[in-house]
């Protein structure tokens, strides 16, 4: 319920901001909320809710979230071809392929039982792996806000897109600290609720009738990303594609490439085992959908057909999860 105007501050930073920065802070408050309850399952040893549930809201930003927002965006502006920064995009899916590497290796190396020491050097492999990737995050920023600034201020390589000067006239509706104290009220709120939500997933599983991995896969990143589906639709429509992209291959890079890998860190202080191993069928799953939106973001342009297929694909990932049996690791 928070989660509509939490998009709406966000979208009144992106005035104050930018487009790079706006969409950058649009997707880390929207992921503030999967962080919270990543920490506060993490305390509570549920570590495959944590697992299942970060890489739920991956799914949900790349494939519903952005379908959603070239669908809207194609038949808002169906008397143009809307663009976006390629060049972004492509930086965004390679960090993507990057983390689905880090992914897959735990997982591979366990169910083929090639480990040295079977259950300890998965876990050694993954906080490793993990304190590459957030170096990796690290080094991500720098490049796309203080590196080469250029590269991602390019709203399209032709310069087609002369209309955005009087899209921008619109004027904010409240001053820039207004809307981060709102933010930060906002994200506290959500943070409360976490612990409820949390406590909840067992008991809605066993009332619903529905599995535990399709409750925190699906349903729980649907809800939580409310925020970024919300402003990335809205972008879309007015024809603000970069921001659009920020939100959703935004918020998609940053929870593979900064919460997973700090949710591995935080549980190693905690004494909890939590790695990289998410199971063949869930690492199977992400690398898929990464190489599909990475081939509909290469071009550069986007249509509501895209937007469409992202739709049935993420369809396709739902219904899969309904059916999915989720074994314990030590299952084979």
């Amino acid at each position: 319920m928070t989660s509509f105007p939490q998009s709406l501050c966000c979208r009144q930073l992106a005035f104050y901001t930018g487009p790079t920065v706006g969409g950058l802070l649009n997707a880390t408050f929207g992921n503030a909320t999967e962080m919270i309850i990543s920490i506060y399952a993490l305390k509570s040893g549920m570590i495959r809710v944590v697992q299942q549930s970060l890489l739920g809201s991956i799914l949900s930003n790349m494939l519903l979230v952005l379908g959603c927002a070239f669908f809207s965006g194609g038949i808002a502006n169906h008397q143009k071809v809307q663009v976006f920064n390629k060049a972004a995009a492509l930086v965004n899916s390679g960090l993507l392929l990057m983390a689905v590497m880090g992914i897959m290796f735990p997982a591979v190396l366990h169910f083929t039982r090639t480990e040295v020491h079977f259950g300890k050097s998965e876990l050694a492999l993954s906080r490793f792996s993990s304190c590459i990737m957030l170096i990796a995050y690290g080094s991500y920023l720098f490049f796309q806000l203080k590196s080469q600034p250029n590269l991602y201020s390019l709203v399209d390589e032709g310069g087609v897109n002369d209309q955005e000067d009087s899209d921008d006239e619109e004027a904010p509706e409240i001053t820039q600290w207004e809307t981060i104290g709102w933010l930060a009220i906002l994200t506290l709120w959500i943070s409360i609720l976490s612990g409820y939500l949390v406590d909840a997933i067992q008991g809605a599983s066993d009332s619903l009738n529905m599995p535990v991995a399709f409750i925190s896969v699906i349903l729980l990143p649907i809800v939580g990303n409310a925020a970024e589906h919300a402003s990335a639709i809205m972008f879309a429509m007015k024809d603000k594609l970069d921001i659009t992209i920020g939100v959703a291959i935004g918020s998609s890079t940053q929870i593979s490439m900064f919460v997973i890998p700090f949710c591995v860190v935080v549980g190693w202080c905690m004494g909890q085992p939590m790695d990289l191993n998410f199971q063949l069928f869930e690492t199977a799953t992400l690398f898929i959908s990464v190489l599909v939106v990475a081939f509909m973001l290469q071009d550069g342009t986007s249509n509501y057909f895209k937007g469409f297929m992202l739709i049935l694909c993420y369809l396709i990932v739902a219904a899969s999860f309904f059916v999915h049996v989720d074994h314990d690791k030590g299952d084979n």
